[in-house]
């Protein structure tokens, strides 16, 4: 049964997962038991009465950035990033699909056998028919990360809120990976990101998101219910507004 209306600080979310957290402790290629584990919170997102976009990175099968950076054009390494976020996206489609979870894949580079092409309009009228829609294929452009197409497609749907699903608790003053003196930011302007150079998101996603106002809540996907608790509006996690 969905949650009431009243229950829901965020009626319409965008979450951006990174491709990498697919992968697990593999480091490579879709664990299966990692979408296991983040489709159970997505199907209790949409459970939760939640209007649903996400965007899933590619960067557990290819990273165009660091594609180009070996030495391949970087255009060519782009477009292969894009394709490796079709294959996550139709990974957890499969899976959400399985669990009862009525789901849409829409792509930004046409492919009309596996998915439907982004068209706003129909996008928009997916979720509010209660269908949890997967964005992939990145903006359909080159040059542009999945966090700028996370940001660029909350924006056009409207959603209330992007939260950004890591393996971290939040936004750090440093990668707490390498960095054990990093210190854990509760609450950051996103002028204060931009300032500081925060790996928060990409600088073009962080813009896109102040302009229009749209806060960003930066939380570790491996925490079960993180996610639902700051939809409801706990306080989870780092807000950037």
């Amino acid at each position: 049964m969905a949650a009431s209306d009243e229950a829901l600080r965020y009626q319409r979310v965008l979450l951006k997962i990174s491709g990498e957290a697919l992968a697990g402790d593999r480091g490579f290629g879709i664990d299966a038991k990692v979408v296991d584990l983040l489709t159970d919170e997505i199907r209790a997102l949409s459970d939760m009465g939640v209007s649903l976009g996400i965007v899933i990175g590619g960067g557990n099968i290819v990273r165009g950035a660091i594609a180009s950076q070996e030495g391949m054009d970087r255009v060519q390494a782009d477009y292969m990033g894009m394709l490796a976020t079709v294959i996550n996206a139709l990974a957890v489609q499969d899976l959400l699909e399985h669990k009862g979870v009525r789901t849409r894949v829409m792509t930004a580079i046409r492919m009309e056998q596996i998915a439907e092409p982004y068209i706003r309009r129909r996008a928009l009228r997916h979720m509010e028919k209660g269908r949890v829609v997967v964005f992939a294929g990145g903006t359909g452009n080159p040059y542009f990360s999945t966090d700028t197409a996370a940001a660029l497609r909350a924006i056009e749907m409207e959603a209330d809120v992007v939260i950004k699903a890591t393996k971290v608790q939040g936004v750090y003053s440093a990668d707490p990976t390498r960095d054990p003196k990093a210190e854990f930011i509760p609450k950051i302007s996103f002028q204060e990101v931009m300032t500081r150079e925060l790996a928060v998101m990409d600088t073009a996603a962080v813009s896109l998101c102040k302009e229009n106002n749209l806060p960003i809540i930066v939380l570790t996907f491996q925490e079960t219910g993180a996610v639902a608790r700051a939809i409801r509006g706990d306080t989870v996690g780092t807000l950037v507004s």
